[in-house]
């Protein structure tokens, strides 16, 4: 009879688990969703993303297309917007004409795209990369934690835009490159926030529960640790892509990123930085497009950090 009640308990603690779990799952959501900032990142995110699905619906042009011969229109043409006022004779442009004759509005809206998959493929390499290195550092700990997380402190010694330079002009131009050398310079942040938190897991009792029952040390590692460590990492990748948007913009206005006549903000700004007291607004646009959307990953990123927040956690579940 003894073993028939124990099996019962058994039985019930698992349910009882998993409803604790997904309670604080939703109760996570709940807060999420009570944060004026992170509905506003988030709302302006999905508009971005939804911008980019369907920018060949929105953008009236090709974003590479000149509209030399095709309409009548001059470089650096200002914005003509008929519902305010612009004659109806001429062709509608709402962000003007470019300096090699293109519709600015075009390109905005595919750069959209272009700045997305930046910010998002580097901030995901990274998170590979460091979490892999962070994980084994910090759970082997002794020397292998000391040589991965000085070699990580070397590199967070050196600025990471100079360093993402350095590494651009070893490589050579382009894109992908750029990508390259944002995701290593960034690598030993997520690093260092995945070492903390397997640090502070790896002593809690269910670890030390998992190795009496025979458990592995990949699979404590991988499946009871690393699950409880990436609230952290979770909010420092969201702000991690505004970071990285920025840092591609940066290296395309310099040249070293994305090459024209590839639609990119940061190259668009390098393009037409000299055209700003005659032509502003071919500097305003694409400027204005990059504010934005690291606004939405910031106000995601502070939102998540709140909600997540283990203080708040328990006064939620003291409440």
């Amino acid at each position: 009879m003894a073993s028939i009640s124990e099996t019962s308990e058994i039985v019930t603690l698992k349910p009882t688990a998993d409803y604790r779990s997904n309670s604080l799952w939703r109760l996570t959501l709940r807060r999420l969703f009570r944060q004026r900032s992170a509905l506003i990142g988030l709302t302006i995110l999905v508009f971005l993303i939804l911008v980019a699905i369907f920018a060949p619906v929105i953008a009236p042009y090709e974003p590479t297309t000149v509209l030399i011969g095709v309409e009548p229109v001059s470089k650096r043409e200002a914005p003509c917007i008929h519902l305010l006022g612009c004659p109806r004779d001429k062709p509608q442009h709402i962000m003007g004409i470019d300096g090699n004759v293109r519709d600015q509005f075009s390109r905005v809206i595919y750069g959209s795209r272009i700045s997305l998959f930046i910010g998002i493929s580097t901030v995901t390499f990274a998170i590979i990369v460091g979490t892999i290195l962070g994980s084994v550092a910090g759970y082997l700990s002794g020397w292998v934690d000391n040589v991965i997380m000085r070699f990580m402190d070397v590199l967070l010694a050196l600025p990471s835009l100079l360093l993402a330079i350095a590494i651009v002009s070893v490589l050579g131009r382009g894109i992908e490159n750029a990508l390259l050398a944002i995701a290593i310079v960034t690598i030993p942040v997520y690093a260092r926030v995945v070492r903390a938190s397997v640090l502070s897991v790896k002593e809690r009792e269910f670890v030390d529960a998992s190795r009496a029952l025979g458990a592995n040390h990949l699979s404590i590692l991988f499946t009871r640790i690393l699950p409880n460590a990436l609230p952290p990492l979770i909010v420092q990748a969201t702000l991690g892509i505004a970071t990285a948007i920025l840092d591609a913009a940066a290296l395309s206005f310099l040249g070293l990123g994305a090459q024209p006549p590839t639609p990119e903000w940061g190259t668009m700004l390098g393009s037409e930085r000299n055209q700003v007291f005659t032509a502003p607004h071919l500097v305003f646009f694409p400027g204005l497009a990059i504010m934005i959307t690291v606004l939405a990953f910031n106000l995601l990123g502070d939102g998540l950090r709140d909600a997540l927040d283990p203080r708040l956690s328990q006064e939620g579940a003291g409440s």
